[in-house]
This record gives C-alpha cells, sequence and structure tokens, in this order.
C-alpha cells in the first residue's frame, strides 16, 4: 500500500468529471479540473494546475475513459500524474449508499456490486459514479479506490425522522426512506462552524443551509445530523433552481389522471421545469433578483417562495434541535446573495436570530460570522469544499488500513 500523502478526489457525473488532487500534508490543491460534455461533441477539459494559469483543450472526449485518460496526461504534464509514488488514494463522490454504506468504504468488486443495486433510488447519479470508478480501478488497479457517499452523513438520522408515514412493510421491500443528499458539504460546513465558533463540534446544534442550483437544509445535533430536508430523491425540501421541493402527492396523481402526463413527463416536470425556474422561467439567483428589483412580478414571486420555504425549515429544525448555536450559508448561493441571507433571517429576532446589515454585504471567500454580537444564535457564511472532504475521509480510511496491516 502506497504511503504517499496524495489523494485524488473524483466526481463523474454523466457526462462531466470534476477533480481535484489534494496533498494531505497541508490541504494543498496540486491541480483542479472539469472534463465536460463527455460522449458529445465539442468536449471542454480545463486543467488548472498549483502555479499558472488554467488550460483549456476542446476536443471529443467519447467516453470518461478517453476523459480521464486526459486528465491523467494534464497531471503527469505537471509532474503529479497518476503514476506517481506520492498518491495514496483515489477517493469517489458516491451519491446513494443506502442503509449499507454509512462510512467512507474501500472499492471492492462486491462494494461496485451493491452500488449498482442502489441504481434505482439514483438512477441520475449512481451509474455515472459507477463509470468514473470503474475507469479509475482500470488506471490504477494497485491503488486503493474509495467511496464517500453523499447520503452517509444523514445516516444518523433516528427512526423517526428517517420515515415515511407509509405501509412500513411496503417501504422497506422497495427501500423507501429518507435517505438525504449533499452530506459531505453538511458535515463539512457543521464542523467548520463550530471551528469558527471556537467549539467542539460535540458541543454545538448547527442548522446547515446549502444553497446552490440544488438545495438542502439539516438540523446538525453535537456533530450528528438528526434530519435533513432531502428525501428517498434529491427532490424533496426546499425550493430549488429547477426542483419543486415540497409538494402534495396528491398532485402527482392529479397530473396524470386530470392532466395526462406521463409518469416520465411528471418526473420531468418536477425535477427540471419547477422551482424558481418553474415560477419564473429563471434559475440563475442573480438574474432573479435583479429582475425583481426591477419590478418583475413573476420574478418576486419566485424570491419570496424560495425565502418562505427557507424560514419554514429553519423554524422546523429550530424547534428539532431545542438548542441553536448557528446558522451557516454554503454553497453558491448561501455564499453569495446575502440579500438571501437577510431575507431569510427577517424578523425571527425574538428566535435570537439577526443579520448584521453591513457584515452580511461584505463578500469574502473566508467563513465568517454576520450576525450582531448581540444575536443569541450565530448567523455565519461558511464556504463548503466537499473535495476536501472527501479527500480527508479517503486519507483517514487508507491511512487507518496501512496501520493496521503493519501492525
Amino acid at each position: 500500500m502506497s504511503k504517499g500523502t496524495r489523494v485524488l478526489v473524483l466526481n463523474a457525473g454523466s457526462s462531466s468529471v470534476k477533480y481535484q488532487l489534494i496533498d494531505m500534508l497541508d490541504g494543498a490543491r496540486l491541480a483542479a479540473g472539469l472534463v465536460e460534455r463527455i460522449g458529445e461533441t465539442g468536449g471542454r477539459l480545463v486543467h488548472t494546475p498549483r502555479t499558472g494559469g488554467p488550460r483549456e483543450t476542446v476536443q471529443a472526449f467519447p467516453d470518461h475513459a478517453a476523459a480521464l485518460k486526459a486528465v491523467a496526461e494534464e497531471l503527469s504534464a505537471d509532474g503529479v500524474g497518476l503514476d506517481s509514488p506520492e498518491l495514496a488514494a483515489i477517493g469517489h463522490r458516491v451519491v446513494h449508499g443506502g442503509l449499507r454504506f454509512t462510512e467512507p468504504t474501500v472499492i471492492t468488486d462486491d462494494v461496485l456490486k451493491e452500488i449498482r443495486r442502489l441504481i434505482p433510488v439514483a438512477p441520475l447519479h449512481n451509474p455515472a459514479n459507477i463509470t468514473g470508478i470503474e475507469v479509475a480501478r482500470a488506471l490504477r488497479p494497485d491503488l486503493p479506490q474509495v467511496a464517500v457517499f453523499d447520503t452517509a452523513f444523514h445516516a444518523s438520522m433516528p427512526e423517526y425522522s428517517a420515515r415515511y408515514a407509509i405501509d412500513k412493510d411496503v417501504a422497506d421491500r422497495h427501500r423507501v426512506r429518507r435517505y438525504g443528499f449533499h452530506g459531505t458539504s453538511h458535515q463539512y460546513v457543521s464542523r467548520a462552524t463550530a471551528r469558527l465558533l471556537g467549539k467542539d463540534p460535540a458541543e454545538v446544534n448547527v442548522i446547515v443551509l446549502h444553497l446552490g442550483n440544488g438545495a438542502s437544509a439539516s438540523a446538525v445535533a453535537g456533530g450528528r445530523c438528526v434530519d435533513t430536508s432531502m428525501g428517498l430523491t434529491p427532490l424533496e425540501g426546499l425550493v430549488m433552481g429547477t426542483r419543486s421541493g415540497d409538494i402534495d402527492a396528491g398532485v402527482v396523481f392529479h397530473l396524470h389522471r386530470v392532466g395526462g402526463l406521463s409518469v416520465d413527463e411528471i418526473d420531468d416536470l418536477l425535477n427540471r421545469r419547477s422551482g424558481l425556474r418553474g415560477l419564473c422561467g429563471e434559475n440563475d439567483m442573480r438574474e432573479i433578483m435583479r429582475r425583481a428589483d426591477e419590478g418583475d412580478a413573476d420574478a418576486k414571486l419566485a424570491f419570496d417562495s424560495y425565502v418562505h420555504r427557507l424560514r419554514k425549515y429553519i423554524g422546523g429544525y429550530y424547534a428539532v434541535l431545542g438548542r441553536v448555536d448557528a446558522i451557516a450559508f454554503t454553497a453558491g448561493v448561501g455564499e453569495n446573495a446575502a440579500p438571501v441571507r437577510a431575507a431569510a433571517t427577517a424578523g425571527l429576532e425574538e428566535l435570537g436570530i439577526a443579520v448584521d446589515p453591513e457584515l452580511n454585504s461584505v463578500r469574502s471567500g473566508e467563513a465568517r460570522i454576520v450576525s450582531p454580537e448581540y444575536a443569541r444564535v450565530a448567523v455565519a457564511v461558511v464556504p463548503t469544499d466537499e473535495e476536501l472532504e472527501i479527500a480527508r475521509q479517503t486519507f483517514a480510511l487508507v491511512h487507518r488500513e496501512r496501520r493496521e496491516s503493519e501492525d
């Protein structure tokens, strides 16, 4: 087993691969990049080394194997190739781990078989994750490959939170329960928020709001997730860029029986043509805020609906936790949209929640508190770093296994 200190993090999507090479001695990014439009015309690879500007390659990448081979060539050009003895492992983001995978896991044939068995509950994500794993294993069969699951952090939810109130036997037979997603982000941000407060994560209760195009909330008590907004799939919960979030299940039956829509058409409607886009035709929060400021009624409705759902979850999770030490905003919207943070917390002073307008308006890439000193609950902006979290978990696992094999 390699004694290197570097971890390559791979996030394989259906037509893209994101990657970062991280040295775990100091957390330094040695390289990062993105391959997009795999299997399409006009593929593109953007590779950013540790020093110097990004390098862009425009060519066709017929499949993930071709894409990862191109990534390997870019890394080799920087002297940090896949054949480097400093490479300790490859960490893979895997979206769905079901009930079996609640910790980072070294990938074996049996593990891969189980990830494949979970495809029906993650049909858009697990197949692409599997492809990335298979290609990486073929390129470096001698290297530990570790799966880090989006659902794992939420596995600590109590049964009464994870269960849907449907027939228990039917639910168990079809693995229907609330799994949650964005787990690596929620785990990273909840710990980083505790550090920002100068406390041990075990002492802190945090509401984490991961607000990107996909959005989710979690209630974290003493470092453990006790509730989260996404469920069996990433559709449940907050209003998102193109997903509806919480919706009466009867809407599905109504659209099918009365509207004549097929199941696939309803799936497409709720996942790709709803949320912010469904309300105003746009899913970029920056554009929505601009339009709302100019008096666009649809954009204002979209913004207000988005914020209203956020406030409902903040209040609900406050009740679930009983005591809240911090609310942490993260991801693209959470980190950059000050008006969203202000609106989501406005009028909650009786709960000890407030935002300082001046602190909130400051743009920064650093973790920071934007609430006034007198506020009982800290409101924080904490940039997420899912790749670093995956690298940490991957390296900790292979390092532990290395020590055990040497004992």
